[in-house]
């Protein structure tokens, strides 16, 4: 029960909270039958009920949308991370979902100084000169100030919010537990993963909230990129630079939503367009290591018509089998070899609690492999195409690892981000050197000796173990050692019910019993009499009325 996992009463004032959102957006019944309500009334803290009528021709994404706004920045973060989930939902609800801004109203400069200057080991003012006690830009887990180097270097001080992880960390407890009861007792809403998603977001936003580990993101793929000349990534002061604080270059530019300032700064639009391409593309497709969220707040267009990437909090990892895999797809639809793509389609797809109907999954590919008929790579829409394979993945109940969710929102976001720069780009374009080179690496002699070898390792190691764990099996089956454990979630929240109707028919016979009783009591006339009754048959009564109350309640509430 979600009572009994809170552990501390420290949560039930935020469980409360977001019981209430919930409600006031139209989702009572989820609050029931995920057992929020009755935690609360065991906790005395009463409910109101009725959603405002104001709320009700809103359509579900929409009030999703602002009922995460309204329940804070955890809520937020998460709502980002549902709208990098194509594989799981339909078009309307990415589209709403990706209107989350994280944005919040800057704090005092007072409240932060403490902690700045337990994390300088000064005053700013002592280290910094020009230091802005003015916000540059407010987000829920921090601010930006400006700042200079005793040097006269323009640079930006990250700070995160005082008292941000604890909040972070209760809201991180609920949805964890939350997750895995809407797994375990509602099957219509099993098919969106709420235990993966809620575990990709908790690992999301526990790295969105350690700088450092933002800091290090952003100095490797500055390493990978040091050769091209026309892209800039904020150098990092480590010197400064902790888990709540990242100091880092100011990057002086026009931000990717004022592109309309770009002809007056005497910048190409469509140069500008096919650099940030190509730079993302070797990010994704060379290095395997990238920039998640790629969106125009977290551009900047400089002069010279180069280009700064900033903000690394989010960032995907591609192995090379997975680079391959992503070009093995698309040179499959050129060469129209359907069973290649389905068989890549099934391993991303990973294991899934959903039967998986084969043979239509395969048919339906045919048909998707055939649109591309006569193709060239080149001509490729390659969103369009990604696009297409998620729809497909998720009619059958199908889900893409998190590496391939943030692969494929990357390359959507870029290609957003592509034609609102230059109309006529093309994104195929861009991305097919790529994508034969991902083809020609992994089929290059060093690439497969390398691959050989791994696998000879492998099968050397294995076949050099296996006597001994064979010698292990059969001594525990020997000595009646041998365990086989079968986990049945369903059968757990089974057995909870059925204790709970057990202590009800428990109760109701002692109440039986202490009827009986009492009757018997109240019929032998004894000394002394309280108005004309035996006391001891009066209380009996009274206890009797008391646990047939509780009885009768308790099924109310349960709706049983």
């Amino acid at each position: 029960m979600l009572w009994d996992a809170l552990g501390a009463v420290r949560d039930l004032g935020r469980l409360h909270d977001i019981a209430s959102v919930l409600i006031r957006y139209g989702f009572g019944d989820m609050v029931r039958r995920i057992g929020m309500s009755g935690a609360l009334e065991k906790a005395g803290k009463a409910l109101n009920w009725r959603a405002p009528e104001e709320l009700a021709h809103l359509a579900p994404p929409a009030r999703v949308r602002r009922a995460l706004e309204e329940l804070g920045p955890s809520f937020v973060k998460l709502g980002q991370v549902l709208a990098t989930r194509v594989d799981l939902f339909p078009p309307e609800w990415i589209d709403e979902l990706s209107k989350l801004q994280d944005e919040a109203p800057p704090l005092p400069f007072e409240q932060l100084r403490a902690q700045l200057e337990e994390d300088l080991g000064a005053p700013p003012e002592d280290i910094f000169t020009g230091f802005d006690t003015t916000a540059l830009a407010a987000a829920s887990l921090a601010q930006v100030h400006r700042a200079r180097l005793p040097d006269g270097t323009p640079v930006i001080l990250k700070i995160r919010r005082p008292g941000i992880r604890p909040v972070i960390e209760a809201d991180i407890r609920l949805m964890e537990r939350l997750a895995e009861i809407v797994d375990a007792d509602s099957p219509d809403l099993r098919r969106y993963r709420p235990r993966e998603v809620v575990r990709q977001f908790v690992l999301s936003l526990r790295r969105e909230l350690d700088f450092a580990a933002e800091a290090r993101n952003a100095e490797r793929v500055a390493r990978n990129l040091e050769d091209r000349e026309d892209i800039v990534i904020p150098r990092v002061y480590w010197e400064w630079t902790c888990e709540r604080l990242n100091v880092q270059d100011y990057v002086d530019g026009i931000s990717g939503r004022e592109v309309r300032l770009l002809p007056a700064a005497g910048l190409s639009a469509k140069l500008l367009a096919e650099r940030g391409a190509t730079a993302v593309l070797t990010m994704i497709l060379q290095d395997g290591f990238f920039h998640a969220d790629p969106h125009p707040g977290n551009v900047y267009y400089l002069k010279d018509n180069r280009i700064a990437f900033i903000d690394f909090g989010m960032v995907g990892r591609l192995s090379e089998n997975r680079r391959y895999q992503v070009a093995q797809v698309l040179n499959a639809l050129v060469s129209q070899d359907a069973p290649v793509v389905a068989d890549v389609l099934l391993d991303w797809s990973g294991d899934s609690d959903t039967h998986v109907n084969e043979e239509a999954l395969r048919t339906e590919i045919d048909a998707f492999v055939d649109q591309y008929r006569g193709v060239p790579l080149e001509r490729l829409d390659v969103t369009a195409m990604l696009s297409d394979v998620v729809t497909i993945l998720r009619e059958h109940g199908l889900a893409l690892p998190p590496d391939l969710v943030l692969l494929v929102k990357a390359f959507i976001t870029l290609e957003g981000l592509g034609r609102q720069l230059d109309p006529a780009f093309d994104m195929a374009s861009e991305a097919a050197p790529y994508l034969q080179q991902a083809l020609l690496t992994h089929m290059a002699p060093k690439a497969v000796a390398k691959r050989g070898w791994r696998t000879l390792s492998n099968t050397v190691s294995l076949l050099t173990d296996l006597p001994r764990d064979l010698r292990q099996l059969i001594k525990s089956a020997q000595r009646g050692k041998m365990q086989i454990q079968v986990d049945v979630p369903p059968l757990d929240r089974f057995t909870e019910r059925m204790d709970k109707a057990s202590n009800r028919v428990a109760l109701a016979i002692l109440t039986a019993a202490m009827i009986v009783g009492s009757s018997i009591v109240i019929s032998v006339e004894k000394e002394p009499l309280l108005a004309g009754f035996p006391p001891l048959g009066v209380s009996g009564f009274v206890l009797a009325l008391i646990g047939a109350v509780v009885v009768v309640f308790s099924i109310i509430r349960s709706g049983r």
